[in-house]
């Protein structure tokens, strides 16, 4: 998943995901937290991939996971081509009414769109670009 789209929340909560996702992320897919106060959506395929290695860690570590399962919530497309997302979600990652959804390359993720553009100003530069790619051994 590729690209960067911007849409809006509408009153009920419910969210348009591109066209171009709807494909890769299949029947049915799953949003939950994301790292830097975004919300994740994975493939059912990914999904089951992040449950059978969270399966296979000590139960120490597995719990460590806890709140990512807990508000995670799993997602059909309305007829529209829309998701709603729970209150609890909306509220985690700041989300009112314009949003950004972009592709991660595995999964997709929904920024606030105003959180989203600070980000990306903080970190569009070619030095930043030059550093992951060294650290990437690119």
């Amino acid at each position: 998943m590729t690209g960067e789209y911007q849409h809006n929340i509408d009153a009920k909560g419910r969210l348009f995901i591109p066209a171009r996702f709807r494909e890769e992320l299949g029947e049915y897919f799953y949003v939950t937290i994301g790292i830097d106060k975004c919300l994740s959506i994975y493939p059912q395929k990914m999904w089951a991939e992040i449950e059978r290695k969270t399966s296979e860690l000590p139960l120490a570590k597995a719990r460590a996971m806890r709140l990512f399962f807990a508000n995670a919530s799993r997602c059909e497309l309305d007829a529209q081509g829309r998701i709603l997302l729970p209150a609890k979600l909306r509220s985690y990652a700041g989300l009112t009414k314009d949003v950004v959804v972009i592709g991660t390359m595995t999964h997709a993720e929904i920024w606030d769109a105003a959180t989203y553009r600070r980000m990306e100003e903080e970190t569009l530069t070619p030095e930043y670009l030059a550093g992951v790619m060294e650290e990437l051994l690119f």
